[in-house]
């Protein structure tokens, strides 16, 4: 006599014994795997572009790389950038701008390294030209702010090893020549750092390091 809990059981199918002979499997019988359509296979490069899309802002060219990453052909990946274009999700000229803004004012990035970091992000050199035209040129009030940033860690160097490794700072920051030269040279005197002179020319060193008086 069964009970009301037998009733509610689930139906598992057994696969010992007499269920055995019930079910033939022909063992050369496989299944075909479905071969995604055009129509899914966009569907989902579309979804992996909008994921990407919602943790930053990507270049066109970024957005095409995603698109090829998801299996996405010439023609619809062109489909696709064409129709994210129209809805604003997709726009260099904006990217340019944010980024130009960022890294001069967090980053105290110049020119010559921002142009990097955009041409990085596969923006196009046109774009890249009038977003760097849209930044205010004091590049070299610039460069003076991030060596007076640098400069008080570097009281205890020689002038010589101070002024190089200040000079190599500014430059990977994108300023050159004699922006960075001069931004060097007077941050470091205005913490105290001085080019080393002896008391008189042919001397020999004594090992005491003079100063220019101001």
């Amino acid at each position: 006599m069964s009970s009301a809990d037998d009733d509610l059981a689930p139906v598992i199918p057994l696969f010992g014994g007499a269920a055995r002979a019930d079910v033939r499997l022909d063992d050369h019988e496989e299944t075909a795997p479905v071969e995604p359509d055009a129509d899914e296979i966009r569907e989902r490069a579309e979804e992996a572009l909008v994921r990407k899309l919602r943790a930053k802002q990507l270049s066109v060219s970024e957005a095409r790389s995603v698109l090829r990453e998801n299996d996405l052909d010439r023609d619809s990946i062109d489909d696709v950038i064409d129709e994210f274009l129209r809805r604003s999700y997709l726009d260099d000229h904006t990217l340019a701008s944010l980024l130009v803004t960022s890294g001069s004012e967090r980053k105290g990035q110049g020119r010559i390294a921002l142009a990097r970091s955009l041409a990085q992000r596969g923006i196009p050199r046109d774009i890249i030209d009038n977003a760097l035209e849209e930044l205010p040129d004091d590049d070299a009030e610039r460069a003076l702010e991030f060596a007076r940033s640098k400069a008080s860690g570097m009281s205890r160097l020689d002038y010589d090893t101070a002024l190089r490794r200040l000079h190599g700072q500014l430059a990977r920051r994108g300023y050159g020549g004699s922006i960075a030269m001069d931004a060097a040279r007077t941050a470091l005197s205005e913490v105290g750092v001085r080019r080393a002179t002896s008391r008189s020319f042919g001397a020999p060193s004594s090992g005491v390091r003079f100063v220019d008086s101001e």
